[in-house]
């Protein structure tokens, strides 16, 4: 097989995007992106045409193109459909919607493909639609948001008609932005305009002074002190530096970005403008996760709005007159995520800006050391560049008023689940849990998930604590539980996600959450209407929790099993429930371990190894 065999429009996408992204090894992920956009998937030809173009090994460009939800290299239909498939979608029924669409469209179940190829059907963890779903993508850029059982039904009449997504009831597609509570960082306007030109009027360390009077820490979740990131990555030997948006929104349960990156682009911009101003950088990058595709041309319009105002681009400042020690040079190029969670990590989400798979990397060196391409790198989340442009435009002191003292200013909550009122809150730090939940409606709650399923599960008794980073941190997720709601399939299913997510790079993580996922199901499995679990395997559960949060390479393993942990701490009553068998029975079927091997050997005679036995003498 050779590249020439590829068909030829598929061959003629890929020069295309070969081409935008001027043939450039670093932008694999984007022609591979856009190169499926056009071909559907990814034959082995194409992917042989981009590697002589690109100059590198065949292997390298299969690897890339395997590790991504959102990449084929197999048929997977010319409309590939993706229903979100968050938990709190998970209770609004959105797996018996995917099977009305499958059983309409002639597609087998989820993953699979109608026999003519025209439709693909799948979950994907979560489309950061949580507040209005159940949601679906269609080819990963067009949503439809709250699905009914009518929506669906119109949906298949309209996709086997070949109905283009632009002839589509606009409704379909609404994405509302609903904020209930706003305060300084939603409520309170920054002038674009006056404040480049504050930044080139005065030097970079009085920009630093502002942040570190501030108290601003990441809002990321981790709270890693802001001003300190910048000073590290300002003072990294380097002849250029790099600034970086991590809008890979990928935690279940959070969409705050989303409204941001709709609503406040320009905010964010002037964040990342002023960390470039203050550490020295003149390379900006926006890696937008990939199911906000349909964002895209909203965001790339406000980064031309700014290159037309001179706010991006060579120069900033010459245009109205500022000194010649004072311009500065800074632009900023959006990547695109293809559906890794795990790329949510800095330095992951750094390996896939350069064009690789997402996996983390080994630290030290530490990004603000060496990040992007080697040079010195500020990585901060869309909430903390936009908090850092209201810190330069109001005063640090101003922020540091708001909150506690070790927790400075406000935070964004994506609120959802059983709830009557969701959507985005802003709250000062220090807010407590029971206030938000009366806030949004919840009369009943029986449990929280703070800061999404690497963060915190709480019960009725902790709803007094706090959200601040020295009591509850969270990256803004906030998803309600009511008390008809069993908490161990809430925890089995963030495990379904994570050993999902798993980028496969150590063992204890790949092997380890695949593991907690198959106890679980043991536990959550009947047989002639009795649970099979025992409470040796809820001791076996407790011991991967330990081994994963002591044993993996990065964070998403050491967090994956904190739902298991938290929910096992609050509500053991849920997991009682499917612990009823008196000794432990084992989940291990021998014939279909023995499969591979009669498969190796040309055999096809199932349950073999019970007919062997009974010839023993």
């Amino acid at each position: 097989m050779t590249a020439s065999s590829a068909p030829a429009q598929h061959l003629a996408a890929a020069d295309q995007a070969l081409a935008a992204w001027h043939h450039s090894p670093h932008a694999l992920l984007q022609v591979l992106r856009e190169t499926q956009a056009s071909a559907g998937w990814l034959p082995t030809p194409v992917l042989m045409h981009i590697a002589q173009s690109l100059a590198i090994p065949l292997s390298q460009v299969r690897g890339v193109a395997s590790f991504y939800r959102f990449l084929h290299l197999e048929p997977a239909g010319r409309t590939r459909i993706l229903f979100s498939d968050n938990i709190t979608d998970r209770m609004l029924g959105n797996a018996a919607l995917l099977r009305q669409l499958c059983d309409r469209l002639d597609v087998p179940g989820p993953g699979g493909v109608s026999t003519d190829g025209r439709f693909g059907i799948d979950f994907a963890s979560c489309t950061g639609l949580c507040d209005q779903g159940p949601a679906l993508l269609v080819n990963h850029r067009t949503v439809i948001t709250r699905l009914t059982p009518e929506r669906v039904h119109a949906l298949a009449e309209r996709l086997l008609a070949d109905d283009e997504p632009g002839q589509w009831p606009a409704e379909w597609s609404r994405v509302d932005e609903t904020v209930h509570r706003a305060d300084v960082l939603l409520g309170r306007p920054v002038d674009s305009a006056a404040l480049m030109r504050a930044l080139t009027e005065r030097p970079p360390a009085h920009w630093m002074d502002e942040l570190q009077r501030s108290g601003l820490r990441g809002r990321g979740g981790a709270g890693f002190p802001a001003a300190r990131k910048w000073t590290l990555c300002r003072d990294t030997a380097g002849l250029d530096r790099c600034v970086v948006c991590n809008a890979d929104e990928g935690e279940p349960g959070t969409f705050k970005d989303r409204l941001l990156l709709r609503r406040h682009a320009h905010l964010m911009l002037d964040g990342m403008t002023v960390a470039a101003r203050t550490v020295g950088a003149s390379v900006g990058m926006i890696y937008l996760r990939g199911e906000y595709d349909f964002l895209l041309p909203e965001l790339q319009a406000a980064i031309n709005q700014r290159r037309k105002s001179g706010w991006l681009g060579q120069q900033i400042g010459r245009r109205w007159q500022a000194s010649p020690e004072n311009v500065f040079d800074f632009d900023v190029q959006i990547h695109l995520g293809a559906g890794a969670y795990v790329c949510g990590e800095e330095s992951a989400l750094l390996e896939s800006l350069e064009g690789k798979r997402g996996t983390p990397r080994i630290r030290p060196p530490y990004p603000v050391q060496s990040g992007y391409l080697g040079m010195p790198t500020i990585v901060n989340n869309v909430e903390t560049f936009c908090a850092a442009a209201q810190i330069a435009a109001h005063g640090g002191e101003a922020w540091a008023r708001i909150g506690t003292d070790a927790s400075t200013g406000t935070k964004l909550h994506s609120i959802s689940g059983d709830c009557a009122r969701p959507g985005i809150y802003e709250y000062p730090f220090g807010t407590s849990i029971r206030t938000m939940l009366q806030d949004c409606g919840a009369k009943s709650a029986k449990a929280v998930q703070v800061g999404g399923p690497s963060g915190r599960c709480i019960g009725a008794d902790e709803f007094d604590r706090t959200i601040a980073f020295e009591d509850l941190p969270s990256a803004g997720a906030f998803m309600v539980f009511d008390q008809t709601r069993d908490l161990f399939e809430v925890a089995r299913h963030f495990a379904h996600f994570f050993a999902h997510e798993s980028c496969g790079l150590c063992t204890p993580c790949r092997v380890g959450t695949r593991l907690v996922v198959r106890r679980m199901d043991k536990l959550a499995q009947e047989t002639q209407g009795a649970s099979r679990g025992s409470a040796d395997d809820i001791a076996r559960l407790q011991e991967l929790s330990d081994l994963l949060h002591a044993g993996t390479h990065c964070g998403l393993g050491v967090s994956s099993c904190n739902p298991l942990r938290d929910t096992l701490k609050h509500f053991g009553h849920d997991y009682a429930l499917h612990v009823q068998a008196p000794r432990f029975e084992p989940d291990f079927d021998l014939d279909a371990e023995l499969s591979m091997a009669r498969q190796a050997t040309g055999r096809d005679d199932p349950l073999a190894h019970l007919s062997n036995q009974d010839e023993r003498p």
